[in-house]
């Protein structure tokens, strides 16, 4: 299958009860390290890392989220004058990372930056190029697209030095991370005329599918996908929502089916608590 391993890392500013700058880091979806600006600490956040790292490895996680701190106070704030704010709630946020193939070889990488909640700049890693689609981008994307080294060095640690660690994470972290746990599927509705949401939960590794049949057949109509939720086990959930009317479900066979490591559920009773 296909690992990764991503950061994400977020700044705030304006009048907001959270942290300044917080970095979380991923492992096949899971966390595995936390920082924030309150405590200027790294944090493990699974037993596989604090297991296998020493002080130093902390202190350097540490060291290196307090320097992202400041470029990234600098970074809002100029985002800001680009945009032509000076007041309110903004926030900055980068996801970088790399994927690999475990059959293939195959190794992807990405450098992602978004402004409150957009895209705004993003690395497209086959070309080395930065790619925008913002007015207010434009500048960053000329600057960082004729820095030859800046761009070999995005490179080489997306293909090369991410790779590495994410290979020794999954050394350490092997139990936890190459288990298989199968989803519980259930489908839930408030009331007879409020929509029926499918709930798969409990399931590793992440990837997972939920459609709906009717009758038999695919059902694309009035389905709302839900995102992927950790659970605080390190398993996921995900939902998938229906709309149809009390009519509807009692005149046709609807069916929610769920497939997960080659295993598929089908579900077809409502839950009633």
């Amino acid at each position: 299958g296909t690992h990764s391993m991503k950061y994400f890392y977020t700044a705030v500013s304006g009048d907001i009860d959270f942290p300044e700058f917080t970095v979380v880091g991923l492992v096949d979806d899971g966390q595995f390290v936390y920082f924030d600006s309150n405590t200027m600490k790294a944090v493990p956040k699974t037993e596989w890392i604090e297991k296998n790292m020493k002080a130093d490895y902390w202190d350097t996680e540490a060291q290196n989220s307090i320097g992202s701190h400041q470029a990234f106070r600098n970074n809002i704030q100029v985002a800001k004058d680009r945009f032509n704010q000076s007041t309110g709630v903004h926030v900055f946020q980068k996801m970088y990372g790399c994927t690999w193939d475990e059959e293939t070889g195959d190794v992807d990488g990405f450098d992602d930056f978004g402004y409150d909640g957009e895209d705004f700049i993003t690395l497209g890693l086959k070309n080395l190029r930065y790619i925008t689609t913002k007015q207010e981008a434009l500048i960053t994307q000329a600057n960082w697209n004729k820095n030859k080294a800046f761009l070999e060095g995005k490179k080489q640690y997306r293909t090369q030095i991410c790779i590495e660690w994410l290979k020794k994470y999954l050394q350490y972290g092997e139990r936890t991370l190459k288990r298989q746990v199968s989803p519980q599927v259930s489908l839930l509705q408030k009331d007879s005329s409020s929509p029926v949401t499918c709930h798969a939960t409990g399931f590793y590794p992440s990837g997972v599918t939920i459609s709906w049949m009717k009758n038999g057949q695919d059902h694309h109509e009035d389905v709302e996908l839900g995102e992927l939720v950790p659970n605080e086990d390190g398993t996921f959930q995900k939902s998938s929502t229906l709309r149809v009317t009390p009519d509807e479900w009692k005149k046709n066979q609807y069916s929610c089916v769920v497939e997960h490591q080659g295993e598929t559920k089908e579900e077809k009773e409502i839950r009633t608590n």
